[in-house]
């Protein structure tokens, strides 16, 4: 399967769109704009995907329809992902694209371990330090697998471990163990490639991912989930806390000037 799309029609009836508090989706001049607007108290959010391929879904003719499940996923490895993309304004909360599973859909029963291959940036005070020796917030090529069994063979033993974490030694020593579990690789990129156009590609296959930009490698991951997982790109105002010695925290800020994601010439291709 492949898919292209140069945004020069508007959006593809494949791609769901998602416009919450102050986000705003727009198509101009073959690109794709993902606005926040200055904010208040409330989250926002703007996003497109296709975890349920369907026409554009906008506040003016909203329908409920149940949240995505498995099923519901269509990507699998190996896989290419191509685009281009660039900032506005001084990014804050989260933003970018990517291939993910949506475990925290609102409403959602049941369990489904968050799994990721993606360009991801979190701005301070989010702080998600889940790789050694890696910043917790910043612009990275990252891959998550919450769905590996060595992760749930050493989750009885994580209360233990939370505390051990804690003495630096010992998370110098340990903590790799718990990475590896987690399926987690990232690499850090420098944020002055935020605000101008650049070339972004991901190679994911079932026994790891390559990330590039503007044609270098940038990232080998040795592991990636299995899938199945969905297409999105988004720019919101949330942040999260997470680290190995067990602080966790979530959030909203306040956004002062607008700040937007720009996409243009995405593709996915299966590579079967």
């Amino acid at each position: 399967m492949r898919v292209v799309e140069d945004f020069g029609g508007g959006l593809g009836a494949r791609w769901r769109v998602t416009e919450s508090g102050q986000g705003r989706v727009q198509v101009s001049d073959h690109r794709l704009a993902l606005h926040l607007l200055p904010t208040g108290a409330g989250y926002s959010n703007a996003q497109i995907d296709d975890y349920r391929p369907q026409p554009p879904q906008r506040k003016a003719d909203f329908v409920w329809r149940p949240p995505p499940g498995k099923a519901d996923f269509v990507w699998r490895p190996p896989l290419r992902l191509t685009l281009r993309a660039r900032f506005s304004g001084a990014p804050a909360g989260t933003a970018g694209f990517g291939l993910w599973n949506h475990p925290f859909a609102p409403g959602e029963s049941g369990l489904r371990p968050p799994q990721a291959v993606w360009f991801f940036y979190g701005a301070p005070p989010g702080h998600i330090a889940l790789a050694q020796g890696v910043p917790g917030h910043g612009w990275k090529a990252a891959t998550f697998d919450a769905r590996r069994w060595q992760f749930w063979a050493l989750l009885p033993a994580a209360p233990v471990g939370v505390l051990l974490m804690r003495v630096p030694a010992l998370y110098n020593r340990l903590w790799p163990i718990g990475q590896r579990a987690l399926g987690i690789s990232e690499r850090l990129l420098d944020d002055h490639l935020l605000g101008d156009w650049h070339s972004y590609s991901l190679e994911w296959r079932r026994d790891g991912a390559t990330f590039w930009v503007d044609g270098r490698a940038v990232q080998r991951a040795p592991y990636a989930p299995r899938g199945p997982l969905g297409f999105v790109a988004w720019i919101d105002n949330q942040y999260a806390v997470v680290t190995p010695q067990g602080h966790l925290g979530f959030g909203l800020v306040d956004i002062a000037d607008q700040q937007s994601l720009f996409l243009d010439d995405l593709s996915l291709e299966s590579l079967d």
